[in-house]
């Protein structure tokens, strides 16, 4: 799958969706957008794929909206500029709700939407240039529609400060507070990506996605509830019950590969 703003490449059970706008810095106008929501909507349902990287072509992962769009997004009326706003919280929640695991590749800039779509994925990993910063506060606007992964990512503290300052965060930074996973040098990106989705892989696909659906429930919840504890008890009944678990169970006293790993 190839269009303009968007590339998919895999071998299979990893695709990577390549933010393909390179004289641009992949910078995000509607036409990104929709294609980045159009191929994780695909990818979801393909059952050959286990695990999606997210990654940028050229020097940078994606610097941001694109200064054109946001130059048209200024004359759009009050339901155009809604819809457009929303076509974006589409793209994001389509990463961060896909069911298989999504790993951020990400070298160079990665500010204000890209900080976004970082926070958004599972993991992030990073080379020790990549840089971030939410500056929409800069140009009169707010991180909205990120808003809810970064502080997902990093914590309410720190987005106060980030939300606030504006300030760039470099990758030691980012490594710090939780944006990025891991930090390594910009020789070892992909096969430190490569590795790790190979780790990914080897879960069953059921109990990923089971596993993903799970940490939102999760989510900002306490322990002192009931209702949840009960749930999370349900849910490990349910998964007891399912042939991944049978199918895993039986491999491992079995000492083989369970059968969601290619052999």
């Amino acid at each position: 799958m190839t269009d303009m703003s968007v590339e998919v490449t895999r071998q299979d059970p990893v695709a990577t969706v390549w933010l393909n706008r390179p004289e641009r810095h992949n910078a995000m106008d509607e036409h990104l957008i929709a294609a980045v929501t159009a191929a994780f909507d695909t990818l979801a349902g393909d059952q050959a794929v286990r695990v999606i990287v997210l990654a940028g072509r050229g020097s940078s992962f994606c610097a941001g909206a694109d200064l054109a769009w946001m130059r048209r997004a200024a004359g759009f009326s009050d339901s155009e500029n809604l819809e457009d706003a929303r076509a974006l919280a589409a793209m994001l929640k389509a990463v961060h709700r896909c069911p298989k695991p999504v790993v951020a590749r990400v070298h160079g800039a990665a500010l204000a939407g890209g900080t976004g779509l970082v926070a958004a994925c599972d993991i992030a990993i990073g080379t020790g240039a990549a840089r971030f910063g939410l500056s929409e506060v800069r140009l009169g606007l707010i991180p909205a529609t990120i808003g809810p992964y970064v502080v997902h990512a990093i914590g309410e503290r720190h987005a106060h400060r980030y939300f606030l300052s504006a300030e760039r965060i470099d990758a030691a930074t980012a490594h710090r507070i939780g944006l990025l996973h891991e930090v390594v040098a910009d020789d070892a990106l992909d096969a430190r990506v490569a590795d790790l989705c190979a780790e990914l892989a080897r879960g069953a696909p059921g109990a990923l996605a089971a596993a993903k659906d799970l940490l939102g429930v999760l989510s900002g919840v306490s322990v002192q509830d009931d209702a949840l504890l009960d749930d999370t008890a349900r849910r490990i009944a349910k998964a007891r019950r399912g042939e991944e678990a049978r199918e895993g169970l039986a491999a491992f006293f079995d000492k083989r590969p369970p059968d969601w790993i290619q052999h």
